[in-house]
């Protein structure tokens, strides 16, 4: 399959280059094999593309919330309609298997294209009687806005940010990850085929040094970071400078509970899916599995077996359950973590090796016996490693499940539901799971708390982010004064 683009960004309506910008190699992760390059934006282009966004906004602010709408609808409809050479992209330049990507990657960029494509025009402000008098609202875009993506969902990513700040009108500067450039220069061509503006949403490639300029520009209104805590700091501090408004959604060391009376089979599922979907990387996963002792011995043996089933391999086969990790850092830095943990006093129950032969393989790993003090149980590995933990009191797995700095996601597995929604209650995630794991449907919130983020993604807390009240009070009487 070609991967290589037309042009590296994607500014004012049309593929753009500049080649005197950094080389970005594109990496096949399943092989290692160099498929093509992207060029980083130089001053140059951030500059086009900024301009291009602050004079597209003005146009598209213009427009009705209905005409808004159907543009975003429409891409919407593209997307599905090319979801397999979409999903071919993505499994090319991420390295997930096509199994995932046909299910979970464009389609949910088009789903929350058409959910807020379908929200656009319900945008109105209120009206507030006051006495003899009024106010009334009305609901503003912030104007220009950037976005700055992670490598394990890219389009998703872009769609997520995207879809909410155009519907409320304004335009978007998006900066996918450098180790993941592609499918966003696909999502920009698509939205200009559906009929927005030129310059409404442009693509610029680029490390850490590209966003900074982005985020440091006087044009910024708003900043959309998902990348990892330190990223967030950074990012968050730059914005700060400006008192731009921000959205962080960042990483996490989340709590997956499973009571005694849980449904085992359901239970060992979701903490598959919390651990291994994606090769593991993906910042809500349940990475710290807190089994009753009850119901220990049962799950880790359901457990193994169904993980010795897995199928590793080539991501383009439909048949594959994992494939490589993005980069061969990135391999590099989970095999030191599992080294971490068996030195550490961890038990090794299945995996904990790289794949020997090329890409970036690296087995489903299990550790059970692991104590809260393990960095593999503190520290966001982003792999696929699993950390199961024993507990024995409701009280106890509570305390043990918030102490940590992220708050990202939780889950918690009973047949009791009364005690579910008591757990819930008290866990502090800004978003969770009852006897289910990982589903992030548009409709509902996504976010963390804590070092986990700022903000939420998604269902009508989006719109929140993305645009600003202002308020017209409305005198109908005489005005009255001291003197």
């Amino acid at each position: 399959m070609n991967v290589q683009p037309k042009a590296s960004h994607f500014v004012n309506g049309r593929p753009m280059e500049d080649a005197s910008g950094t080389i970005i190699p594109l990496i096949y992760p399943a092989t290692g094999e160099r498929l093509g390059q992207v060029h980083a934006a130089t001053p140059p282009v951030i500059e086009a593309a900024l301009a291009a966004a602050e004079d597209a906004q003005r146009d598209w602010a213009a427009r009705t919330g209905a005409e808004r709408g159907r543009v975003l609808i429409r891409a919407a409809q593209i997307l599905r309609e090319r979801n397999r050479a979409l999903s071919e992209l993505e499994t090319m330049d991420t390295g997930k298997p096509l199994s995932e990507t046909l299910v979970a990657d464009a389609a949910s960029g088009a789903d929350c294209l058409e959910y807020f494509g379908g929200m656009a025009g319900t945008l109105t402000g209120e009206s507030v009687e006051l006495g003899g008098d009024f106010a009334y609202t009305i609901r503003e875009p912030l104007g220009v806005c950037v976005g700055i993506g992670a490598w394990n969902y890219p389009i998703q990513i872009a769609c997520w940010k995207a879809a909410p700040a155009l519907a409320c009108g304004n335009a978007m500067v998006f900066k996918p990850s450098e180790e993941t450039p592609l499918s966003a220069l696909k999502l920009a061509e698509i939205l200009v085929e559906a009929g927005a503006p030129a310059g409404l949403f442009n693509v610029v490639q680029g490390a850490g040094e590209v966003g900074a300029a982005l985020v440091a520009d006087a044009r910024v209104a708003k900043v959309s970071l998902t990348g990892s805590v330190p990223t967030g700091r950074r990012v968050y501090a730059a914005a700060a400078e400006g008192l731009k408004h921000v959205t962080m959604e960042l990483g996490g060391k989340s709590p997956l509970i499973i009571f005694d009376d849980a449904d085992v089979e359901d239970a060992v599922s979701a903490a598959i899916n919390a651990n291994f979907y994606s090769t593991g990387q993906i910042c809500s996963n349940g990475t710290r599995v807190f089994v009753q002792t009850g119901v220990k011995a049962a799950f880790l043996a359901r457990l193994a077996e169904r993980t010795a089933r897995a199928v590793i391999g080539d991501p383009m086969d439909e048949a594959t359950h994992l494939g490589p990790m993005v980069s061969e850092g990135q391999r590099g830095i989970v095999l030191n973590y599992i080294e971490k943990g068996v030195s550490e006093g961890a038990r090794l129950v299945v995996g904990g090796k790289a794949r020997p032969g090329p890409g970036w393989f690296i087995e489903p790993t299990v550790f059970a016996d692991v104590t809260d003090t393990m960095a593999i149980a503190r520290e966001e590995i982003f792999g696929p490693v699993m950390s199961v933990l024993d507990f024995t009191e409701e009280e106890e797995v509570i305390a043990r499940a918030n102490a940590t700095e992220f708050g990202l996601a939780a889950g918690v597995f009973t047949r009791d539901l009364a005690r579910a929604h008591r757990v819930v209650r008290r866990l502090r995630a800004g978003t969770c799971w009852i006897n289910q794991y990982n589903l992030t449907p548009i409709e509902m919130p996504f976010g963390g708390v804590k070092s986990s983020g700022i903000g939420r993604e998604n269902a009508r807390a989006a719109i929140e982010a993305y645009s600003q009240p202002k308020a017209v009070y409305v005198s109908l009487g005489r005005v009255e004064a001291p003197f």
